[in-house]
């Protein structure tokens, strides 16, 4: 299967090439496959997040991050359906249509603004006719127990603090095309 980074019908860059790059880790999920189609229920405007669980992660994490990018929107800077922070290590998943809540149903969890201005999961939503986009599920291990991030702060800041801090990071990716 060709990775997300390596597939010629995306327009977008792999948004990860530039960062440093970090150890993988197990990602799964029942509810996507990876480089497959979208499922309808993952898209806007329903927007349910996927199921997602990790295992084997580096030693020293302290917490975790979740995000949701799509680097084929037709902006210089991609767009954001997810980003969440100060996961606990004993959290190994998080169910389907967890990114409802703000707080992933976690306490200290802080869930910032997606570009699509709203504080949880914003599914698949290219505009029809534009080309597929990747949505890049990623889970990050984290080296310190919180990030210290403004919760009125963009996922640009939090991806910011994670260059610092990531001591892994995991990646399922799937597609979607609006006709």
């Amino acid at each position: 299967m060709t990775s997300y980074a390596d597939d010629t019908r995306f327009p977008g860059p792999d948004p990860y090439a530039p960062l440093r790059d970090l150890p993988s880790f197990g990602l799964s999920s029942t509810d996507l496959v990876e480089g497959d189609e979208i499922p309808e229920k993952h898209r806007a405007p329903e927007s349910v997040s996927p199921q997602l669980a990790w295992s084997g992660l580096p030693e020293g994490t302290k917490s975790l991050a979740v995000t949701c990018f799509d680097p084929d929107a037709p902006t210089a800077s991609g767009f954001w359906h997810w980003a969440a922070f100060n996961i606990p290590t004993d959290v190994s998943e998080l169910p389907t249509n967890a990114g409802a809540a703000e707080d992933l149903g976690i306490d200290g969890v802080i869930s910032l603004r997606n570009d699509s201005g709203n504080r949880t999961h914003f599914g698949a939503n290219p505009p029809a006719g534009h080309a597929p986009h990747r949505y890049l599920y990623a889970v990050h291990a984290v080296d310190v127990e919180k990030l210290d991030i403004d919760p009125d702060s963009s996922p640009t800041v939090l991806g910011f603090n994670l260059h610092f801090h990531a001591l892994g990071r995991a990646i399922l990716w799937g597609w979607y095309e609006a006709k």
